[in-house]
């Protein structure tokens, strides 16, 4: 009886497994631990920028060592990123995303230790965990919806930006309802990434139980080349969609670092010129939602990728031209842009590669290059205001940076692959 108890298991055993991987790849269980990772993605970033002035005068900082609290993170996303198609093809990128989720966790509870080495450790640490996350999930979205690739990255890089309006608005108020100062406040954010570890956890369990039990469910994705291919840091195209990532990040986080500093030089009162900043903010979740989705029905994306430029370089030139009357304007149509750069920055990766190891490699090159070039951007823009006294000088460079990176989308957005 034993015996039969014995030969019968086996069965038994893939049926069960074939039964819970069939659960854990229903694309409702997926979409929701895709959307919950991505909130995490600039939320911790974003959460520390109206903090900026509390954690300076906490531990006595200089004004340069303040901003590197913003800088570190985006330095080492760069650095991170290459390493990160090595960890996916070791390990999976089910259990990379899991891993670097639980490491940005850790990240923000390190930042909030008193100590100022912790400070910057536990920016270093989420800079590399954002890292391996950027790199991750285009590849993901690429392998579960490799035919609606474009629209899903724009879901997810909205839910990124709708983290970041979230973390940005929500950062004083939890410091007033938790008690316990910018410590407790940004220490809150962890939560939200324990929540994703949960909610992805199905995800690993599903690649685990295939790895064991290989077994063909109806929400399967169909396969896709793995072949190893050339490497992207030879191509012309990698380095074009390198160029357009990096030059639109470094608008982006130059804008970030310094609008309301440029609104309030110029008359403008700080709250008003803060509600500016959170409207710009606001409309990029409609730019990274929208263009994406169009960027899909496209076969060639150049006159879109020029146009995100263009209007990046309209924004910056009327905020030169009209710094306080035209500011609601401006903010309109850099938000615009920025969201629509970033989502079609991610876009490149997945439309430009033909497969997942291939989406890997290029997000791994294209945002190391784009995130060391956008570290440069804040501290640049400083740099110049403070040698010229103004800002012109610094909007006009923005203005000239904006042209290079409709010349580089423009070879982006062709119709050809990695």
């Amino acid at each position: 009886m034993s015996s039969v108890v014995r030969a019968a298991r086996p069965t038994l055993d893939r049926k069960v497994g074939t039964r819970t991987a069939a659960r854990f790849a229903h694309p409702a269980v997926l979409l929701v631990g895709i959307v919950l990772v991505a909130l995490n993605m600039r939320a911790c970033l974003a959460a520390v920028s109206p903090m900026v002035a509390e954690i300076q005068r906490s531990f006595g900082l200089s004004a340069a060592a303040a901003g590197l609290i913003t800088t570190v993170p985006v330095l080492f996303q760069g650095v991170g990123a290459p390493l990160t198609p090595r960890l996916t093809r070791r390990f999976g990128a089910e259990r990379v995303v899991l891993g670097a989720v639980l490491l940005l966790g850790a990240g923000v509870l390190l930042r909030v230790l008193p100590s100022v080495l912790a400070l910057y450790a536990g920016c270093v640490v989420i800079g590399v965990a954002i890292a391996v996350l950027n790199v991750s999930m285009p590849g993901l979205v690429k392998r579960e919806f490799p035919h609606r690739a474009a629209a899903m990255t724009g879901v997810y890089s909205t839910t990124m930006l709708v983290g970041a309006t979230l973390a940005a608005g929500l950062s004083v108020p939890l410091e007033h309802a938790l008690g316990g100062g910018w410590q407790a406040s940004l220490g809150a954010w962890s939560l939200l990434a324990l929540v994703a570890a949960v909610a992805w956890l199905p995800q690993v369990l599903k690649a685990r139980q295939e790895r064991v039990a290989p077994v063909r469910t109806v929400a399967a994705a169909p396969a896709l080349p793995q072949a190893p291919g050339a490497s992207p840091w030879k191509s012309g195209l990698a380095w074009q969609i390198s160029a357009f990532m990096g030059v639109s990040s470094l608008l982006v986080y130059t804008l970030v670092a310094w609008m309301p500093q440029i609104l309030a030089d110029h008359g403008m009162p700080r709250g008003e010129a803060g509600l500016v900043f959170a409207f710009s903010n606001l409309v990029q979740v409609a730019g990274a939602f929208l263009v994406p989705l169009a960027a899909g029905r496209m076969t060639r994306q150049r006159g879109l990728a020029a146009g995100m430029a263009l209007l990046n370089a309209a924004g910056i030139a009327w905020l030169l031209l009209a710094p306080v009357s035209g500011a609601w304007f401006s903010a309109a149509v850099l938000g615009l842009a920025q969201g629509g750069s970033l989502g079609l920055g991610l876009a490149f990766i997945v439309l430009r590669t033909d497969s997942v190891l291939g989406a890997a490699r290029l997000g791994g090159m294209s945002q190391a290059v784009g995130y060391l070039v956008a570290a440069a951007g804040p501290v640049g823009a400083g740099t110049l205001h403070q040698v010229t006294g103004g800002w012109n000088t610094t909007l006009l460079v923005m203005l000239v940076l904006a042209v290079l990176a409709a010349a580089a989308g423009w070879g982006a957005g062709r119709d050809r692959t990695v």
